[in-house]
């Protein structure tokens, strides 16, 4: 059986068990920021057990793409893995442990064969319950062994989240792959025994303080990784060695010229190219790029490795992407996003490697000087921050920084790495903290809000919840900040990059000013808000308005969006992708995919058809309808969005220019924006990019600012507004002239003083020597003067000083035959410009440096002869 085909089979085998099969979700997991990477199957399901969302069907079942960061530095071994597939069938307050372990033995004997023998049973310490069901359909007590919390329980993906016990199916690959020692069983760690099931009886919700209470109905969630189930069902120890790699070997020793299996360092290596290189196109594929942090971090990483362990099968140059399309080739009959995204997948996956390789001998050279360094100082290690920093800057593992220092006879003080890494673990967990998490405050608030501001911009409601810092309360009175819930609302909630509303709430006894509207997981919206006058009280009717004229500038704002995202598909090609937005009242930003530079003539041709669509006044108009239909009449959907089966489309004009899912709120016709421009446009990243624009109002102010501005001009030059830019063309010509003739001039100057400097100089133990304060020089002509005084002189020390804006600047210049007998410019600058409270080096024939105190300029110059002759007596001196 291949891998194919045991996804086949598990997903059919449930879906004729009522499940019902719903596709893999993003990498980048959907409103969960406790989560880097979607790492299980259960991370979309994670809302349905918490009661926040409801699930399309009670039994569900998927085979999702799953990223664990963990794993990065143990993979090369032959289990470990970054990127893998779990299957997965989910109970949502259906069935429980008794159906799962019945079909999970069904399947794996009945179906996949697996001899009963080579299998074991796990289960959780008191779970008699998963005890007496294995039992039920055969097999031995002594087949299921009980372990702790550490083997036998499922914490939270996440730092929160639905947990339980769970029961584990281990499949023995025999005897001859363990430890041979007699109580060898199931969760030994010398590799005999795999996991290749593991099903989790969800019964708990665990907070972020490990506190468990019982989920309202006991869930299921399994996991089968593909590759390991495959490995047993090929005979194979490794998934390493399945059909599922097979491509991706022979490939790399196709390029590398080197056999797999015959040497160990070699086998680790292309374990490691292998699994990251299947990871890359489907980070990027789900709209992840380099950067250096978070998820990016994580792409960024997985292939400065893989370069850098294919450097290790001899392979110097970029063959990254060859690989890569070996990954889109024999996945994307499954994954359909990567052959969409192959042409982004290609860019990304070169642009990085090849940028990588640039500083990879930058990061050798490093190494070698991190292992000189330690020589010459006596250490008989590289220290832990010199190992990190090339860890953290070129990509560096450790361990090839310790085969580095072991050449050299140094090893490695992996105390002081650790340190470093826990600085930088530290470093992230600070910053993930202010995400929040996908704690619910349903446990507070379970009200539905009706949702009306797309048809009124104010209604009457009702007040259902209030909830300050002490908790729910039932009145809030003037001055204190509390969250509102009310029954129907016109505020539109913080969503798809779209601000929230502000406005406000009067009531009976009082008025409360919004300043800002969000929603829950469970679609709840909520006010914040400040009670401003009297008091707010649950249960009062009230009037809810929202900021009419801010409203407007966001739909004028957020209508320009789409006109944006159409323009340049038109004119960049329809490869480009929105890759995230923000849409506030004064302007937007617009993130989007383009691998290369949006020249200044196609901004132009964009910002031109954006404000022809809006001259042509097309018609906005909303439409409901289901996800498939959207997507079949080609609507654009972002894709690490979650949609549900009926979807809210946006279409521009009659036909569509433009036709998005959106849930925003928008002008009715395109001529309501009156005027779109363009006020920025940069790289974010790696293959993307952010254009920043302004709408309606704000283009006007600033239309009417830059026509202040051009008019202010035109009063400075003299000239009119149209003869601005060819007057300021003609004085930059002149001052450009100014410029080059005041060089002329200071060249001249100091050939004089090289003249006047020649016969000044000065002997210290037969080494001539000139030290010298020179009228304001620029740092290039000093340095010109510093060249000419050493052809005249042939053999000399030469220290210049001078003052440019009371700042002192200080340069060195050593001929070639006294740095052959340990003069160094570089040393003399320093110790010089130090006398005058600064600093500075370079190298041994010319160097330079800045000083803070001018009055004592003078003084270091007199400095110059003792220094020489602290050189000249075997010691330095001042």
């Amino acid at each position: 059986m291949t891998g194919d085909e045991l996804r086949q089979a598990f997903l059919r085998f449930f879906q004729d068990r009522g499940h019902k099969v719903i596709p893999s979700s993003s990498l980048v997991p959907h409103r969960d920021p406790t989560l880097l990477l979607t790492s299980a199957g259960m991370v979309q399901i994670k809302p349905y057990y918490l009661g926040l969302e409801t699930p399309p069907a009670p039994r569900l079942v998927s085979c999702q793409k799953c990223f664990r960061t963990t794993d990065i530095d143990l993979v090369g071994d032959s289990k470990h893995l970054t990127f893998f597939e779990m299957l997965g069938n989910f109970s949502v307050g259906d069935y429980f442990k008794k159906d799962t372990i019945a079909w999970a033995w069904e399947f794996v004997t009945g179906h996949l064969r697996l001899p009963r023998q080579r299998l074991w049973i796990t289960i959780y310490l008191d779970d008699d319950e998963a005890f007496g069901h294995w039992q039920e359909i055969g097999i031995p007590a002594d087949r299921i062994l009980r372990f702790g919390e550490e083997d036998n329980f499922w914490g939270p993906v996440g730092d929160s989240g639905p947990c339980g016990p769970c029961s584990e199916i281990h499949y023995d690959l025999g005897e001859e792959f363990g430890c041979r020692k007699p109580e060898c069983k199931p969760n030994c760690d010398c590799g005999r025994y795999t996991e290749i099931w593991n099903l989790v009886f969800t019964q708990y919700n665990q907070d972020r303080q490990g506190c468990r209470t019982p989920l309202p109905r006991p869930n299921i969630d399994t996991g089968m990784g593909i590759e390991r189930t495959v490995a047993a069902i090929q005979g194979r120890s490794s998934p390493y060695e399945t059909d599922l790699f097979s491509p991706l070997i022979d490939a790399v020793c196709r390029l590398s010229g080197k056999e797999y299996g015959l040497d160990p360092n070699v086998d680790r290596a292309t374990r490691i190219v292998l699994d990251h290189t299947r990871g890359m196109p489907f980070l990027i594929a789900d709209g992840v790029m380099p950067s250096n942090e978070g998820r990016g971090y994580i792409l960024r990483r997985i292939i400065r490795r893989a370069s850098l362990f294919g450097r290790k099968l001899g392979l110097q140059g970029p063959f990254l992407n060859e690989l890569g399309e070996v990954v889109v080739e024999t996945m994307s009959h499954i994954y359909p996003e990567l052959a969409t995204n192959q042409g982004l997948i290609t860019k990304v996956i070169g642009a990085e490697e090849e940028k990588f390789i640039a500083t990879l001998d930058s990061g050798l050279t490093w190494a070698d000087r991190f292992a000189d360094g330690a020589l010459a100082q006596g250490r008989k290690h590289l220290a832990g921050e010199e190992v990190f920093r090339l860890y953290d800057t070129y990509g560096f593992p450790p361990e090839l920084t310790a085969e580095i220092a072991l050449d050299k006879g140094l090893s490695i003080d992996w105390e002081g790495f650790q340190v470093e890494m826990e600085k930088q673990r530290e470093r992230a967990r600070v910053s993930l903290r202010g995400t929040g998490s996908l704690e619910v405050r349903a446990t507070v608030i379970r009200e539905h809000t009706a949702f009306v501001g797309y048809q009124e911009c104010s209604c009457e409601s009702k007040i259902l919840d209030l909830v300050t810092e002490k908790g729910s309360v039932e009145t809030a009175s003037e001055g204190e900040a509390v969250d509102i819930v009310m029954d129907r609302t016109p505020f539109y909630a913080e969503m798809g990059g779209q601000v929230g509303d502000t406005g406000e709430i009067e009531g009976p006894e009082g008025r409360a000013a919004v300043t800002n509207t969000v929603v829950t997981a469970s679609d709840v919206i909520i006010h914040r808000s400040r009670v401003v006058a009297g008091n707010i009280s649950l249960c009062d009717e009230v009037e809810a308005r929202v900021d009419v004229a801010r409203r407007l500038d966001i739909a004028r704002n957020h209508t320009a969006t789409h006109l944006l995202q159409a323009a340049l598909r038109q004119v960049l090609g329809d490869r480009v992708y929105q890759k995230g937005s923000s849409v506030e009242p004064r302007g937007f930003r617009f993130d989007l995919s383009h691998l290369s530079a949006i020249t200044e003539q196609q901004l132009s041709e964009i910002q031109s058809q954006v404000n022809e669509w809006i001259r042509q006044n097309l018609r906005v108009q909303p439409r409901l309808m289901p996800y498939s239909q959207a997507i079949a009449d080609g609507a654009i959907a972002l894709f690490e969005e979650k949609y549900g089966d009926e979807v809210r489309v946006l279409e521009i004009g009659e036909p569509p220019i433009s036709k998005e899912l959106c849930g925003g709120t928008h002008v009715s016709s395109t001529g309501e924006i009156g005027l779109f421009l363009i006020t920025g446009q940069g790289s974010i990243g790696a293959g993307l990019h952010r254009i920043e624009a302004v709408t309606g109002r704000e283009a006007e102010a600033l239309v009417e600012s830059r026509l202040a501005t051009l008019k202010s001009l035109s009063r400075s030059v003299e000239s009119s507004m149209e003869e601005v830019p060819g007057k300021l063309t003609e004085l930059m010509g002149e001052l450009e002239a100014e410029r080059r003739r005041a060089l002329w001039l200071e060249r001249e100057l100091s050939r004089r003083i090289v003249e006047d400097l020649v016969g000044s100089t000065e002997q210290v133990d037969g080494v001539t020597v000139l030290a010298a304060r020179v009228p304001a020089l620029s740092m290039p002509v000093l340095r010109e003067t510093g060249d000419m005084l050493r052809d005249r002189l042939q053999s000399a020390v030469v220290v210049l000083a001078t003052v440019q804006n009371g700042k002192p600047s200080f340069l060195a210049v050593v001929t070639q035959d006294l740095t052959a007998r340990g003069f160094h410019a570089g040393d003399i600058i320093n110790q010089v410009a130090r006398v005058a409270g600064g600093g500075g080096g370079g190298k041994a024939g010319m160097a330079q440096a800045g000083g803070k105190d001018a009055a004592r300029v003078d003084e270091a110059l007199q400095s110059v002869k003792g220094i020489v002759a602290g050189k000249l007596s075997g010691h330095s001196g001042q």
